[in-house]
């Protein structure tokens, strides 16, 4: 994804009882084919990482607040206030019932003025870089052991743009000089960050109430420093995507047995269906219910979408990709002796049982289709 513009600075930390400070950027970073492999390994590693989604309170802060803050950017508190003490009309900005609301809800937060400021040209990259290191810097305090190089990249791949910031460290390698004696070197860890988000500003601007334009890493065990940056990001958590992926996939079954497809049909939209997901994840960017409506039934592009309103999934119509929940996703499917048998993976050990000692499958849910059968016939 070709790089706009590129401001690295670095965060020391010698021990986790020392504070951290921050060397900024005395200018942009210029353009090489090293900096565009780095932020490339960056992104992708990125998007193979478990993350939460959401977006931007625009409210919490006005560009003149943004502009103060900016001069005097050592950190300023967020505030924060849980769900259940929140106005009622201070609603999440989605209007689906799917959309949960999770960890701080951020009343104040100076950042969403400043991406816009920085989105209309108001403000350069640098000072924007500078204003996010010197907040970072506290959640590196409280969180982080030691400090590391600040990357943040205005990316653009056709008419998207994006934001994406990472905080990598570095490790130890080994090099052979031309005398041919190892020496160490310092590296970037590019598959490891301690923190990242990645805003899509194209998807911001056009706006949509259900939009899920800004993700930010969440590994497992860093639950609280991902608390704090979404707080300090002015975010709201939206939709959980291993919860949204799956119930995506058991949409697409009940839809898969409704309309009675053959085996072989049955397989190919699977596999149509893996593919655009895997391919959103491996991009960083999300589901939408009508482009996988199209690729579920050609004849009927809308079908799908009318099969998930009607039947009241919840799901938002735009759903982050789970790579393990799809992974996790396959059909079995055999034939012998007259007998077709298909059915998704994730009816294993509930409403179908598989008998290996006797070599048998027990079924404990018929299909309204076939029991019509049976008991006609």
């Amino acid at each position: 994804m070709p790089i706009s513009a590129c401001v690295i600075q670095r965060l020391d930390k010698s021990s986790s009882d020392s504070p951290a400070t921050l060397v900024p950027a005395s200018e942009l970073h210029p353009d090489s084919d090293a900096l565009d492999s780095l932020v490339t390994r960056l992104t992708d590693a990125y998007h193979g990482k478990a993350k939460r989604w959401g977006r931007l309170n625009e409210q919490t802060a006005t560009a003149s607040d943004a502009a103060q803050d900016a001069t005097g950017a050592s950190g300023a508190p967020v505030d924060e206030t849980p769900v259940d003490e929140r106005p009622a009309d201070d609603a999440p900005p989605w209007d689906d019932a799917a959309a949960k609301t999770a960890g701080p809800v951020v009343t104040s937060s100076r950042f969403p003025a400043e991406f816009k400021a920085y989105l209309q040209d108001e403000r350069d990259l640098q000072t924007l870089a500078a204003s996010l290191g010197e907040a970072i810097k506290t959640l590196v305090d409280d969180h982080l052991p030691t400090g590391g190089h600040l990357i943040l990249a205005d990316q653009r791949q056709g008419e998207t743009r994006h934001l994406f910031l990472a905080l990598v460290h570095h490790r130890d390698g080994f090099v052979i000089g031309d005398d041919g004696r190892v020496a160490i070197t310092g590296q970037v860890n590019h598959s490891q960050m301690s923190l990242a988000f990645r805003l899509n500003l194209t998807q911001w601007q056009e706006g949509g109430p259900s939009s899920q334009y800004l993700s930010l890493l969440a590994d497992r065990g860093a639950r609280k420093l991902a608390d704090d940056l979404q707080a300090l990001l002015g975010a709201s958590e939206g939709v959980d995507p291993k919860s949204e992926t799956r119930t995506l996939l058991k949409a697409f079954s009940d839809y898969v047995e409704r309309e009675d497809m053959a085996e072989e049909t049955s397989r190919e939209k699977t596999d149509a269906l893996i593919d655009y997901a895997q391919d959103q994840a491996s991009r960083g960017e999300a589901m939408t219910l009508d482009e996988l409506s199209a690729l579920v039934d050609d004849d009927k592009p809308r079908a799908f979408y009318e099969h998930i309103r009607n039947a009241d999934y919840g799901l938002s119509p735009e759903i982050p990709p789970d790579k393990r929940t799809l992974n996790q996703f396959r059909r079995f499917t055999g034939r012998a002796e007259g007998v077709s048998i298909s059915f998704d993976s994730h009816l294993l050990g509930n409403s179908i049982e598989y008998d290996e000692e006797r070599d048998r499958l027990i079924i404990k849910k018929l299909p309204n289709k076939l029991k019509e059968q049976l008991q006609g016939g």
